[in-house]
């Protein structure tokens, strides 16, 4: 059976997020300090963009801007690709590939319910195929 979006967001209660206004100094803050690669962009309960270490590298650091300076909503990625919680993980694998993204906010009924990172879908796919060597390997040695 494949992992569901729904069955990997049990484990993984929260929801990290600033506001477009916030510095990207301080939404740098608090991905170190909740060691995670992004940060959704909320306002008024919406989703207004994503902000990532690739957006810090790529719109600050080598445009000479200063992170104290600048809003998060200068350089956020505006166009978040969405999943629902019903998706597999190899739906959320294969979307991630062809849109070249790591992050997936998860919206069931217009309301964000969780957020989902390559490396999440990265373990769970793992996890799925060791489960099914497992029960190749019972099945050979049972001898059927």
């Amino acid at each position: 059976m494949a992992t569901t979006v729904r069955q990997l967001l049990e484990g993984k209660p929260n929801i990290f997020w600033v506001t477009p206004e916030a510095s990207v100094y301080e939404a740098l803050l608090l991905m170190a300090e909740r060691n995670v690669g992004a940060l959704l962009v909320l306002e008024g309960g919406s989703i207004r963009g994503i902000f990532s270490e690739r957006d810090y590298a790529r719109k600050v650091i080598l445009l000479g801007k200063s992170s104290k300076d600048t809003r998060v909503s200068e350089i956020m990625t505006s166009k978040v690709v969405c999943v629902e919680p019903s998706w597999t993980m190899d739906q959320c694998m294969a979307l991630m590939t062809e849109k070249r993204v790591r992050h997936l906010p998860v919206v069931e009924r217009e309301r964000l319910v969780g957020v989902v990172s390559i490396g999440d879908v990265v373990r769970a796919v793992v996890d799925e195929q060791a489960t099914t060597i497992r029960h190749l390997q019972a099945y050979i040695t049972s001898g059927a």
